[in-house]
């Protein structure tokens, strides 16, 4: 409760102006407007593309799940990082089940669909908009394309690295076992049963485990997991590529228990457990790809911007950026941000609920958005440098939207993250009026 408080009362002073913050706000821009570079076009993002290119993991973020612009910016970045820096992987805050088969499409592996398009349309997991739009099948398109003369082992793969889909996984995993480990079929079965048992309702599971005494199925699907990662795969035989996508739907069902369970009554401890997870599949990849590996991230700010510089620190919460940093080293990690001014947006009034194609209002005074919007640049990146984290102003929590699957703009406030940018970030695309995601049909 005391790291709610000091949260809540870190974004109550962000929006209380002063004639101090007034002054403040101008400082920055101007300070601002001596370092944006604007872009028209992906061949504007050299100095991106160079920094980004010389680490081992990019992350690039957005800074809602239904915007038009920080896709296709994603992808141009995504496109320069493998053509010229030779990236050997993107991960997506997506699901793995239903995100593998569009990986098996760029790919042109054995059962794939025969066009992006036909991918997408499968996507049935709300919000759906999110991955089956018109930018994810421009992007597989041309992925397919770049793939289709280099050996399999050269390949550029898609990924999703969510905590999400545990059904799907799970579904995967099964069909895998029944065909290609008969003798642990039963046993593995059987354990995920035990999950599945609850109408593949992961919160009637989780609300039985944590309020009416049920015992959960932590020891069972983690039994699944260790039973797997046991199996050497020269004594099964199996293809590798099939045996690393067991091995992770495994994870996927056994973390996904994790996450759910501890949602109902520990927020943190479930977003740590989701972050962990991502980090982790993305760590798998990396091994998987090898030594000279390098990867590509796709989530909102929330989870690539580092944690550290938010005031999500106060709540003990870790982000891919924050576990990223720490485990690879700074120097290895390159994060990029995103934000716009106004515009529309593809969200839900609810989880679950109707899209809706939303107005973004303008952002708040004395915000992030609010100062970019005032540099008079349609579209524009910045860098931050050593000069920028030491700089006095740049030190101080100033809000940063936020907008999730879920959104209300009419309680506009409650959008903010409290940040630090140049520590959050190592750069920064703003745009001034963004488009929502055009879904495929």
């Amino acid at each position: 409760m005391k790291y709610l408080i000091v949260n809540l009362i870190s974004l109550l002073l962000l929006l209380i102006p002063t004639n101090s913050a007034c002054s403040e706000t101008d400082e920055l821009v101007d300070y601002f407007s001596g370092k944006a570079v604007p872009v028209d076009s992906g061949a504007d993002l050299d100095e991106i593309i160079a920094l980004a290119g010389s680490r081992r993991l990019a992350l690039l973020g957005e800074a809602s799940h239904g915007t038009t612009e920080y896709y296709r910016w994603r992808s141009e970045i995504t496109k320069r990082l493998i053509t010229e820096k030779k990236f050997s992987f993107v991960a997506v805050e997506g699901d793995w089940a239903s995100i593998y088969r569009l990986n098996k499409y760029v790919k042109d592996l054995p059962g794939a669909r025969n066009s992006a398009r036909r991918v997408l349309l499968d996507f049935d997991r709300w919000p759906e908009w999110m991955w089956a739009n018109s930018d994810i099948e421009e992007l597989a398109e041309w992925m397919r394309d770049y793939n289709k003369n280099l050996p399999d082992n050269e390949k550029v793969g898609f990924y999703g690295m969510d905590v999400y889909g545990q059904w799907d996984a799970m579904d995967d995993l099964i069909e895998y076992t029944g065909k290609y480990l008969p003798e642990h079929h039963a046993l593995i079965s059987r354990n995920l049963q035990c999950f599945a048992n609850y109408d593949r309702d992961e919160w009637v599971y989780a609300r039985a485990v944590t309020g009416r005494g049920h015992p959960s199925c932590e020891g069972e699907l983690s039994e699944v997991v260790e039973l797997l990662q046991g199996l050497a795969q020269e004594s099964n035989g199996k293809d590798a590529r099939k045996f690393f996508r067991a091995k992770q739907n495994a994870w996927v069902v056994r973390n996904a228990e994790d996450f759910f369970r501890l949602a109902v009554t520990d927020n943190t401890g479930s977003w740590n457990s989701r972050a962990t997870h991502m980090w982790e599949t993305v760590q798998r990849l990396m091994d998987k790809y090898g030594d000279d590996s390098r990867a590509i991230v796709w989530a909102h700010n929330t989870h690539v911007g580092d944690a550290d510089a938010t005031t999500m620190r106060y709540q003990d919460m870790v982000n891919i950026g924050r576990l990223s940093r720490r485990d690879l080293g700074r120097d290895k990690v390159f994060i990029t941000g995103f934000s716009t001014n106004t515009g529309r947006v593809n969200a839900g009034s609810s989880w679950g609920s109707r899209m809706e194609r939303m107005r973004v209002p303008e952002g708040i005074d004395g915000s992030y958005e609010n100062i970019f919007a005032q540099l008079g640049h349609k579209q524009f990146y910045l860098i931050f440098d050593d000069k920028d984290r030491n700089h006095p102003l740049l030190n101080e929590f100033i809000g940063h939207r936020a907008i999730g699957v879920v959104y209300n703009p009419r309680q506009e406030a409650g959008n903010y993250v409290p940040t630090i940018l140049p520590q959050r970030y190592d750069a920064l695309i703003f745009i001034r009026e963004t488009n929502p995601l055009q879904p495929v049909r």
